[in-house]
């Protein structure tokens, strides 16, 4: 299933289930009302503590009655407990970039604040100069674990989502570490919604594009992720508590601005759409502040 955080039309958020075909949702109230099922308010007591698979089992009584794009989506999580980001995940990537890949996690860690909606502009401080976008998976954690081993570490997935992880490689370059360059208020647009991994059937196998203005960027699959999602869990468990809402990124293929010949930043009012398979189509407009 498909779930969205979503602005109403009385102007309430809430969250929603979106339609197989991506075009209709229905709300939590309807969902309520259709099921009789008394689902909480918070998504993540629905996401995380089973609400999810009662409303699955009754998912033949939902009529979805609203199209998605009558409705303003926001963040599909709010205040998840940490954004894990990987760099230097794609061997594409690394080559592009003149490095040899970690055989662990190379991890930096981005603020709630970052957090975008889908489909809202990103907005850049005018000192910054080196705009670069990075499309990504990222992995919704359902469950509260330590050191889970590589094989079961799929277990603890709630779903997948895309992220952008937008970047100033300007002040990235002059800090020499990453947390300050890519922690700027709206440089993480993600969503649309998110995706439960039943329906994600191998996540190492999904088709990642990076449009800007209408020109693809960025053209590759996750196939080519050094470290498997089931990797990168099983890892950065064995180093700290992962908790139910933690959002783990995991890196970005090639053809990012900085890697070219002649890079070619993002600019004021360009758009960049992200979409990877089975996730859906994530669109935002730069907008220098």
């Amino acid at each position: 299933m498909k779930i969205a955080r979503v602005r109403d039309s009385n102007n309430t958020e809430t969250y929603a289930l979106i339609s197989s075909d991506e075009k209709k949702l229905v709300t939590r109230n309807e969902i309520q009302e259709q099921t009789g099922i008394p689902i909480p308010v918070s998504i993540k007591e629905f996401m995380f503590n089973g609400w999810l698979d009662e409303v699955r089992e009754n998912s033949d009584k939902l009529t979805y009655s609203h199209y998605v794009k009558d409705l303003d989506l926001l963040v599909p999580i709010p205040n998840p407990p940490k954004i894990l980001c990987l760099a230097f995940n794609y061997y594409d990537h690394a080559r592009d970039a003149g490095l040899t890949p970690s055989d662990e996690p190379v991890i930096f860690m981005k603020p709630r604040t970052t957090l975008n909606s889908p489909y809202r502009d990103i907005i850049c401080p005018p000192f910054v100069t080196r705009l670069d976008y990075e499309a990504e998976i990222a992995a919704i954690i359902g469950k509260n674990a330590r050191k889970i081993p590589e094989d079961r570490s799929l277990d603890v997935v709630f779903g997948y989502m895309i992220l952008h992880d937008v970047s100033a490689r300007d002040i990235q370059f002059k800090d020499k570490q990453f947390t300050r360059g890519k922690s700027m208020d709206t440089f993480a647009p993600c969503g649309p919604w998110i995706t439960t991994k039943d329906e994600v059937q191998d996540p190492q196998n999904l088709s990642i594009v990076t449009k800007v203005n209408g020109e693809t960027r960025q053209n590759s699959s996750s196939m080519n992720m050094v470290l498997s999602i089931q990797k990168i869990i099983s890892s950065l468990s064995n180093v700290m508590t992962i908790e139910a809402g933690d959002i783990i990124s995991t890196g970005t293929p090639a053809g990012v601005a900085m890697s070219m010949k002649e890079p070619r930043y993002l600019k004021d009012g360009d758009v960049v759409e992200i979409t990877i398979e089975r996730l859906g189509t994530i669109r935002n407009r730069v907008t220098f502040a």
